[in-house]
This record gives C-alpha cells, sequence and structure tokens, in this order.
C-alpha cells in the first residue's frame, strides 16, 4: 500500500478525532494544529501529505529537513509549508536550523537560545521557539528542568531575534495514554504562569499518535503525529541518526 493510500484513511480519520476532542473541551477544533511527524519517511510520503491538505511536518534532524525542503520547494503548496524541529539541538546546528525551521520545539538551555539568537540575527530572520520541559528523569528525554524556566524566560525576554511562543513536553510512554494526563496538565499550568507574568507564551505542543486526544482535552495547541498518519515507519531513510522515539529525542 502506497503512503498516499494510507493517508486517505488516516487524515480525515485524525482530523476528525481531533475535532471531537476539542469539541469535549469546549475549544473550537481550529485552537489544534496538526504537526505531521515526517522523519524516517521519504519526500513522496510528504508529497502525498501536502496533497491531503496538510501543511506542518516536523523533523528530527536538520540536514534531513534540509534535503526535504529542497525536495518539495517546486510544489504549489511549498510556500505554505511549514517545518518543525522536534528532536534535540546542538549548538553546533544552530546555524543550520535557522535557515530551514520555522518554528523549533527544542529550546532547552540559554547557552541555545544566545546562539539561536545569534545565528538568526545574522540572517535577519525572528526564529519562534518553543521551550521543552522535562518532566521525567528518562535519560533518553531532553529539554530544560522545570527550575530552569525563569531564568530561560527573562534571558530569552532580553534577545532580538528570538520569539518564544510557548512550551513542549514529551511524557514518558504508557500503553493508558490518560497515564500522560498530569504531564500535559503541569505543563498547562507553566504556560499559564509564564503567561501571567507578561511572556506571550500561548503555544503548548503535547500529544502524539497514543495519547493526543488527552493533550487536546488539557489544552494542547500543537499535536505531533506520525505513526497515526504515515502508518509504519521506513526506518531504513537515511537520516543523521536512528534509534530515536516519535518526538526525535535520542
Amino acid at each position: 500500500m502506497t503512503y498516499a493510500n494510507v493517508m486517505v484513511n488516516n487524515v480525515p480519520a485524525i482530523l476528525k478525532r481531533i475535532s471531537r476532542a476539542a469539541t469535549r473541551a469546549g475549544r473550537s477544533p481550529n485552537t489544534v494544529n496538526l504537526v505531521a511527524v515526517s522523519k524516517f519517511f521519504p519526500v513522496e510520503s510528504i508529497n502525498d501529505a501536502v496533497n491531503a491538505g496538510l501543511r506542518n511536518f516536523g523533523e528530527s534532524y536538520v540536514q534531513d529537513a534540509v534535503k526535504k525542503a529542497e525536495a518539495i520547494a517546486a510544489l504549489p503548496a511549498a510556500p505554505h509549508v511549514l517545518w518543525h524541529l522536534i528532536g534535540h539541538l546542538q549548538r553546533n546546528k544552530a546555524r543550520a536550523a535557522v535557515k530551514v525551521f520555522d518554528l523549533i520545539h527544542s529550546l532547552d538551555s540559554v547557552e541555545l537560545a544566545c546562539e539561536l539568537d545569534r545565528q538568526a540575527g545574522a540572517i535577519g530572520k525572528v526564529q519562534r521557539v518553543l521551550l521543552q520541559v522535562k518532566m521525567s528523569e528518562e535519560q533518553t528525554k531532553s529539554g530544560a528542568g522545570i527550575s530552569d524556566i525563569p531564568e530561560i524566560l527573562s534571558a530569552v525576554h532580553t534577545l532580538n531575534w528570538l520569539k518564544l511562543d510557548g512550551f513542549m513536553v514529551i511524557p514518558p510512554y504508557h500503553d493508558d495514554p490518560d497515564k500522560s494526563r498530569p504531564y500535559f496538565r503541569r505543563l498547562r499550568e507553566l504556560r499559564d504562569d509564564a503567561l501571567e507574568m507578561g511572556y506571550e507564551t500561548t503555544e503548548l505542543s503535547m500529544g502524539m499518535s497514543h495519547d493526543f486526544e488527552v493533550a487536546i482535552e488539557e489544552g494542547a495547541t500543537m499535536v505531533r503525529i506520525g505513526s497515526a498518519i504515515f502508518g509504519s515507519r521506513d526506518r531504513n531513510f537515511d537520516s543523521e541518526q536512528a534509534g530515536t522515539d516519535e518526538a526525535g529525542n535520542v
């Protein structure tokens, strides 16, 4: 079965589930953006997803995103496609990252913020970012500690070329999606605290294929969905690294 055939069924089904979850939470479905996690999938799958109406794509590796963005540049919808970095970002790749990504979900330190600001300023771009928060002890997860949030918020506020739009979290995986709820709820509380302090941090990137409906009920404005859209992943796809989870963390 081709990616196109998979998405003919999967995309409408996911959009319907997003709509129902938002309605249960008393929200408009339009307040939730679907980010299709396209890592481990070839350009052809992204072409099919664009043709299916999707416009936001999540990649974990800078070099992969550069190649894919170049490959789909000829599509009529290409100017409307937005690229999201959802994996851990090393400072030495900040320069390349600001050239391709519209939104970086994985800001996790003052040092990375300063480097992103420097590289974004060099090309005259205001780089949108989300602060990734680590709420578990899992070594495979990246993110800033909760106690580090005030320092990072304050630092980003002084930078000229960085715009902090909100927060991101990746809870520990559980078969029962409701076990992710406390993590989503806590991120929303952290977001609300930042709003009360005057920061314009409205976005909440949380929820993946197995728990996005719970995330929406708890306030997600972006859900990162890969396998539920594209089907089984192609782990033979050439990428910088392998062996990561759906959100792109080693």
